[in-house]
């Protein structure tokens, strides 16, 4: 079973941000997502954040959300996807090559205030996870009342629940119901 990568990690918190089935959102306000991003080690201290910033850092998780969601199955909402990938167009990002193609090393333009610095450190390790393919593994449980975001560990890749044992089992108990009810 594969680790998930410290990309992986980031985005997953970032995505759960967001939680469908209690209703909470972490980054609700610029003063909750200033602390977010220095809890994640992504800014050097609380600042103050832009309601500019603020609406698109919300942009960004939400297609990302959208994205994962595709993962297993889900349509998405493809206005979602492209406000995320009009926030990637906002969050100018640097290639250096070490080595060559195979060290490519990304990082935020070195222009960005802090706070879109921030930004594009979210953008790059969601850019880092679709270039290496690892996005694939990174999914929205299918289940649409929770939406958690996991890693899937499964050898090929088929996990569609965060947890079997809740939403994977009430998903099968909803077929098996139904599946009774029409004979």
């Amino acid at each position: 079973m594969p680790d998930a990568p410290a990309s992986a990690q980031l985005i997953k918190a970032f995505a759960n941000t967001v939680d469908i089935e209690l209703g909470t959102d972490e980054l609700d306000t610029a003063g909750r997502l200033s602390g977010w991003l220095t809890g994640q080690g992504l800014l050097d201290r609380n600042r103050r954040i832009s309601a500019e910033d603020h609406a698109l850092c919300l942009r960004l998780r939400a297609g990302i959300r959208e994205e994962l969601g595709i993962n297993v199955g889900d349509t998405a909402d493809a206005t979602l996807l492209a406000e995320a990938e009009e926030v990637l167009h906002e969050l100018p990002v640097l290639i250096s090559l070490r080595g060559g193609a195979r060290d490519a090393v990304l990082s935020p333009s070195p222009n960005l205030p802090p706070v879109r610095k921030a930004l594009a450190d979210l953008a790059i390790a969601w850019s880092e996870l679709t270039i290496t393919g690892e996005a694939a593994r990174l999914k929205r449980c299918a289940a649409h009342a929770c939406a958690w975001v996991f890693w899937d560990v499964s050898k090929n890749r088929s996990r569609r629940w965060c947890s079997m044992r809740v939403c994977g089992n009430r998903a099968k108990a909803r077929r098996y119901t139904a599946k009774q009810a029409a004979a």
